[in-house]
């Protein structure tokens, strides 16, 4: 099974958001466990290190994206990609780009806390917690 993870569930990680950092925890685990293969977006990356590297923690963001590109991969994505994240019904173009790299990467879900903004989708969304009940 093949799942696209948010940028907000690297957030959750990376940050140790609670109370949704340990059900995020245990998605990323199986993917780095192989149970699952895991993809994220290209823009993802852009998008975490912005919202991660203040100040002093530039290192600290580079380094958990260099951990995480160890067993995840990032989606291969091109022009087509965008042109069709445009024409997406989604209210958020971020997340219509998300989609477009899940429909890239042929994913069968994407992992978002943000599932709302996913209904509209042709890849089903679900939240760390609904994926681990479903699957686990």
């Amino acid at each position: 099974m093949i799942l696209l993870v948010d940028t907000d569930i690297l957030l959750d990680i990376a940050l140790k958001r609670m109370p949704f950092f340990e059900d995020s925890v245990k998605v990323v685990d199986q993917v780095q466990n192989k149970k699952f293969i895991g993809f994220i977006a290209w823009h993802t990356i852009s998008n975490f290190y912005y919202l991660t590297a203040s100040g002093s923690e530039k290192k600290k963001a580079k380094e958990f994206i260099k951990d995480f590109v160890e067993f995840v991969n990032v989606a291969q994505t091109n022009t087509a990609d965008v042109k069709k994240a445009v024409q997406l019904k989604v209210p958020d173009f971020e997340d219509a780009l998300q989609i477009s790299a899940a429909m890239a990467c042929n994913a069968d879900f994407i992992i978002t806390r943000n599932v709302k903004h996913y209904k509209n989708s042709p890849i089903a969304a679900l939240t760390p917690t609904a994926f681990l009940k479903k699957f686990s």
